[in-house]
């Protein structure tokens, strides 16, 4: 599956509101019948265009009241060296993303704690003895203004 089109699109939308809609009514929000539309899920997920699904968590419920964004630096940016700091991030269940950055810094980290002390201590203990790191410069969430998990669909041509 290389295109979408208008149904695709709609199922696409409308999993990324509720997931957990049941097939039948997901056929219903998207106009097509039940069969035609469980395929086009399974097609989907088989071509990538779906690659799982979760429960969103409140993490402030859970007791994870801080988020920071940290600016990892690395000693030096050689493959051998990023891959070796990639995996040791992936294995760190308190970084709950990572990217390559552009400009000053290697890798952006979102990092989730309990408080600003349990914070401190993980940058301590875990992020600056991460190999080969040489900095990292940390700010903090101060409020969420938006945080949806949901892409925007707009730009995405159909057939006709």
């Amino acid at each position: 599956m290389e295109t979408l089109d208008k149904f695709d699109l709609a199922i696409l939308n409308e999993l990324q509101t509720d997931a957990r809609l049941t097939n039948a009514e997901l056929s219903s929000r998207v106009g097509l019948s039940a069969a035609p539309c469980w395929r086009r899920v399974r097609a989907l997920e088989e071509s990538g265009f779906i690659t799982g699904y979760r429960a969103e968590i409140n993490r402030h419920k859970i007791g994870l009241d801080v988020l920071a964004f940290v600016r990892l630096d690395a000693e030096r940016n050689t493959g051998d060296v990023t891959r070796e700091l990639e995996e040791a991030i992936r294995q760190i269940p308190e970084i709950v993303s990572c990217h390559y950055i552009s400009g000053t810094g290697t890798f952006e980290l979102q990092v989730v704690s309990r408080d600003l002390n349990t914070f401190s201590q993980f940058a301590r203990e875990v992020l600056i003895n991460l190999p080969k790191v040489k900095d990292i410069h940390t700010s903090f969430s101060l409020g969420e203004v938006k945080a949806s998990g949901a892409l925007p669909l707009g730009h995405v041509r159909t057939l006709k």
